[in-house]
């Protein structure tokens, strides 16, 4: 059998964590999705590729702070902040959407130097006043948390029941 190439892993991985497509609720991110998020700001989608291909990616989803209370508090999902954030031409606010990193690789700060310097490119445009997360990992929360204290940015957690 033939080993499964870094990007194919990738895919399996946020297969894997996020199960976006068995959940309404989550923004199904697929390459219309991604031109969407190039069209926005630039620094919203980053990858590292070792030469072998992608071994991490991550996602921010530069919005606003009234978008990101109405996610925070459960009344919009994060579907439609993404198709409400589409049509704002200023930010205040980093949703800290996704990291992923190949399991071999991880503990390293790849991902967290990824985000750090996305942040820092959309904070050249835009002044930035929250950040904020739906963890689906303990890793996840402990990362945000860690890119909050990096940027002095306050950090907002929307609560997702299947972390527990």
């Amino acid at each position: 059998m033939m080993a499964l190439s870094n990007y194919e892993r990738m895919i399996k991985l946020a297969d894997e964590v996020f199960a976006s497509k068995e959940d309404p609720e989550q923004l199904d991110v697929n390459e219309d999705i991604i031109d969407e998020l190039l069209h926005i700001h630039p620094a919203t989608v980053s990858e590292y590729d070792n030469g072998e291909g992608p071994i991490a990616w991550v996602l921010l989803i530069p919005t606003t702070l009234k978008l990101m209370n109405q996610f925070i508090d459960g009344g919009i999902s994060e579907k439609q902040l993404f198709e409400l954030t589409k049509i704002e031409k200023t930010y205040d606010a980093i949703y800290l959407c996704s990291a992923m990193v190949l399991e071999e690789y991880r503990n390293k700060g790849i991902a967290k130097n990824l985000v750090l310097n996305a942040i820092d490119k959309i904070r050249k445009d835009h002044s930035i006043h929250g950040l904020f997360v739906w963890s689906f990992s303990k890793e996840g929360d402990l990362g945000a948390e860690t890119i909050s204290n990096i940027t002095s940015i306050p950090l907002y957690k929307r609560k997702n029941d299947k972390l527990s």
